[in-house]
């Protein structure tokens, strides 16, 4: 007797889960606890989904955690939009500047920044997890460099202008608000803290 049940095309099986919701919450969790601390338990947990599931929609802890950082950074006010939005390079530094400092410290979420917090908890064995957050980080930097040249060049920022150290000098002051933030800093002393790196900018030309 032939056995139709087998015969039948089997369908995949629906996903029970929405994908965004967890996709957030997995955010949430590396942000706040890095990296190689968040495990696979925590994340399905929070996610509210097994661990079959999380591989089958992921493929893995590596790859929900880039979704996870893409989904950070492309967020409304990602620091591409705002560098390119900006009229000035100076005008980019600052809003770069005060948005790091109000969204470092948003109440109900977790400190500080998703893309230096979950890279100081990777080790050796995560060099590549390292390495896409480094690139992350460069490119930011790189492109408020061109801003800050293109100002120079054009007059709007004297030409003795380091246009490279006061790019490095901006992110690297970020970063280190990054980490204030998550020692405990207040909102008020990461604004007084982006004042003063906004003082070491030149006066614009026009």
């Amino acid at each position: 007797m032939k056995n139709t049940q087998s015969a039948r095309p089997r369908r995949g099986r629906p996903r029970s889960f929405d994908r965004d919701a967890a996709l957030e919450q997995a955010m949430l969790l590396f942000w706040r606890h890095g990296y190689e601390s968040t495990s696979v338990g925590l994340l399905t947990a929070a996610m509210s989904i097994t661990a079959p599931s999380l591989y089958a929609a992921f493929g893995d802890k590596k790859g929900l955690f880039l979704e996870a950082v893409q989904r950070y950074t492309c967020g409304l006010n990602s620091s591409r939009q705002i560098i390119q939005e900006a009229a000035t390079a100076r005008e980019a530094a600052e809003t770069l500047l005060l948005t790091a400092a109000s969204g470092f410290t948003r109440p109900g979420m977790p400190p500080g920044c998703l893309l230096i917090s979950a890279a100081m908890s990777c080790s050796d064995e995560a060099q590549d997890v390292q390495l896409t957050l480094s690139k992350l980080r460069s490119e930011t930097e790189a492109e408020l460099l061109a801003k800050i040249k293109k100002d120079v060049t054009a007059g709007r920022l004297p030409p003795e202008t380091q246009a490279s150290p006061l790019a490095a000098l901006t992110m690297g002051v970020i970063y280190g608000m990054s980490t204030l933030a998550r020692d405990g800093a207040k909102r008020a002393k990461l604004i007084a803290t982006a004042k003063a790196a906004l003082r070491a900018w030149p006066a614009a030309t026009t």
